[in-house]
C-alpha cells in the first residue's frame, strides 16, 4: 500500500510539474516552465517499477524529486495532525470587526430635496460626521459539522442592534451548509458583497430599495458545485426586519421564498484570479399583509424606498406601503466581467405587485459601474460564495525615517470608478419617485484590512408625490469614509 501511495503522489507531481499549455494573458503574472530533468511518468512504467531514472533519489542532480515527494508526505502529515488539534479546541471562537467613519457634505439640494429630507420644513439636508458601522463578530465553530455567527452593532450606541445571528451546519447530504437565524437574503450581488469590500460607499438605488438592509431571519441552504463553477442560495424568511427590536409580532406571518444560482464560468487560475467571468439570477415571492389595520402588531411589508447613495437622515425615493399588496415578485439579474485591473459590474431587478383590487404595479431599476484600478492590482473574487473580496496592494502604504536619513514608504493602491444608477418606484397610483444618478469614486487602499473612500454623487429625482407642492428636485453629495476591518 505504501508504494502504491508513493507511485500515486509521484503521478501527481509529475503533473504539478508539467507546462501550461497556453501563454499567461496577464504580464508580470508567474510563468511555469518545463525544466531539462521535467520526465512524464507514466502508470505503465510505474506498475514495472521502472522509475525513470531522474526519479531516483539516489542519482545525482536528481534530489529535486525527492525532497518534493518528502515535502508532500510532510503536508498530509500536517494536515491531520491539525485537525485532530481543531478537534480538541472545539468550541471555537474568532473575534473580527469593523469600524467605518463618514464624513457627509450635501453641497447642493434644490427645495424639492429639502422636501423629501425635511417634510414639515423644507429645511435643506445637513452635512454630517457619523460612525456608520462599528461592528464586532462572534464566530466559531460548535462541532466539526456546525458554526455559529453573531454580529452585534455600535454605530448608534443608544440603539445597539444585530446584524448576523445565526447556527449552523455544514457537510450536510444535498443541503450542504444550512443556516437558521437572521442572514442576508440572496437578493442583489452588491448587497452580497461586504461592506469592506465595495467600490462606492453606499449600495446602488435599486439594491437598497428591493432589499432594504438585506437581512431576515429565515433558514437558508448554500451550495457549491465541485469545481466552483456554480453556487447556489435558497430559503425561506420572514419579511419584518428585527433587527432593532428582535422579534417580529403579528398573526399574518409574512414570508419570503428567495433563491440565486450564479455562476463563473470562465476564471484564470494561472494568474491568481486576475480574470474572471461571473453571472446569476436570482428571485423572491413574497406574501406581505396588505390588509393590515391599525389593530394589527406587524405592519405591511409591501414597501420600497432607499436614498440617493448618501446618508441623508429620510430616504428620498419611497413608494410607502402599498395598500392591498397580496403579494409580490422580483427577479434579479446580475454579471461581472474582471480582467486585471478592471472591473465591470451590472445589475437589473424587476418587481411586480399585485393588489387585491386586481391591479399591478411595475417597479425597476438597474445600475452599471466601471472601476480601474491605478496601481496594476486586481479585486479577488470568491467562487464559492459568487462575491468580491478584499483588494490586496502590491504593498501597503506606510512612511518610515530612514536610518540613513531621509524618509521611505509605500503608497498602497490606488482605484478609481463611476457609476449610473437608476431607480423607478412610479407606477399607476404609486408615486414612489424615479431617480437617476452618476457617482465618482476614488479609493486609497492603504492594506489588506484599511482603506480611504471618497464619492461624489450627482443626481436627480422626479415624478415623486407632491411634498410641500414640489415633485422633482437635484442633488450634489461630497462623502468620505475612513476604514479599518480585521
Amino acid at each position: 500500500m505504501k508504494i502504491i501511495f508513493r507511485s500515486g503522489l509521484l503521478i501527481a507531481l509529475g503533473l504539478l510539474v508539467a507546462p501550461a499549455a497556453g501563454q499567461n494573458i496577464f504580464p508580470g503574472d508567474q510563468q511555469f516552465n518545463r525544466n531539462s530533468h521535467d520526465l512524464p511518468l507514466t502508470g505503465a512504467s510505474l506498475n514495472q517499477g521502472n522509475l525513470p531514472p531522474e526519479i531516483n533519489a539516489g542519482q545525482p542532480g536528481n534530489q529535486d524529486y525527492a525532497i518534493r515527494l518528502e515535502a508532500l508526505e510532510k503536508a498530509f502529515a500536517d494536515k491531520a495532525e491539525a485537525d485532530k488539534k481543531k478537534a480538541s479546541k472545539l468550541p471555537s471562537l474568532e473575534i473580527v470587526g469593523r469600524i467605518h467613519l463618514d464624513v457627509w457634505d450635501f453641497a447642493h439640494a434644490s427645495p424639492g430635496i429639502g422636501f423629501y429630507e425635511n417634510p414639515t420644513t423644507g429645511v435643506d439636508p445637513e452635512s454630517r460626521i457619523a460612525f456608520r458601522r462599528i461592528r464586532f463578530t462572534f464566530r466559531g465553530d460548535v462541532t466539526e459539522t456546525m458554526h455559529y455567527r453573531y454580529d452585534l452593532e455600535f454605530a448608534s450606541p443608544q440603539n445597539p442592534q444585530y446584524r448576523d445571528a445565526y447556527i449552523g451546519f455544514s457537510d450536510l447530504p444535498i443541503l450542504q451548509t444550512v443556516r437558521i437565524g437572521n442572514q442576508k437574503r440572496p437578493q442583489g450581488l452588491d448587497h452580497l458583497n461586504s461592506s469592506n469590500d465595495n467600490v462606492f460607499l453606499e449600495r446602488p438605488m435599486v439594491i437598497e430599495a428591493f432589499n432594504e438592509d438585506a437581512r431576515r431571519i429565515g433558514i437558508a441552504s448554500y451550495g457549491v458545485s465541485d469545481d466552483e463553477v456554480y453556487n447556489w442560495r435558497f430559503g425561506a424568511y420572514n419579511l419584518d426586519n428585527t433587527q432593532a427590536t428582535g422579534a417580529y409580532i403579528g398573526d399574518s406571518f409574512q414570508m419570503s421564498g428567495n433563491a440565486r444560482l450564479a455562476s463563473t464560468p470562465w476564471y484564470d487560475d494561472c494568474s491568481g484570479g486576475r480574470g474572471y467571468f461571473h453571472w446569476g439570477i436570482s428571485g423572491m415571492f413574497a406574501r406581505p399583509d396588505g390588509d393590515d389595520t391599525s389593530l394589527d402588531s406587524n405592519v405591511n411589508e409591501a414597501f420600497f424606498r432607499t436614498r440617493a447613495e448618501g446618508r441623508s437622515s429620510r430616504r428620498w425615493v419611497d413608494t410607502g406601503a402599498i395598500a392591498g399588496a397580496e403579494r409580490y415578485e422580483i427577479l434579479g439579474l446580475e454579471s461581472l466581467l474582471n480582467v486585471g485591473p478592471l472591473q465591470i459590474v451590472s445589475e437589473y431587478q424587476g418587481n411586480w405587485v399585485q393588489r387585491d383590487n386586481n391591479t399591478e404595479v411595475f417597479l425597476h431599476g438597474t445600475y452599471v459601474y466601471v472601476a480601474y484600478t491605478l496601481t496594476g492590482e486586481h479585486i479577488p473574487f470568491d467562487r464559492r460564495t459568487g462575491t468580491i473580496g478584499h483588494l490586496q496592494p502590491f504593498e501597503n502604504f506606510f512612511m518610515v525615517n530612514r536610518c540613513c536619513g531621509g524618509h521611505g514608504g509605500g503608497w498602497g493602491a490606488w482605484q478609481a470608478g463611476i457609476r449610473y444608477s437608476y431607480l423607478d418606484l412610479t407606477d399607476d397610483n404609486i408615486a414612489g419617485g424615479v431617480g437617476e444618478n452618476v457617482t465618482l469614486a476614488l479609493n486609497w487602499i492603504w492594506s489588506k484590512n484599511a482603506k480611504w473612500q471618497f464619492n461624489y454623487v450627482h443626481g436627480e429625482i422626479d415624478q415623486h408625490a407632491p411634498v410641500g407642492g414640489f415633485t422633482d428636485g437635484n442633488y450634489s453629495i461630497f462623502g468620505t469614509r475612513f476604514m479599518i476591518y480585521w
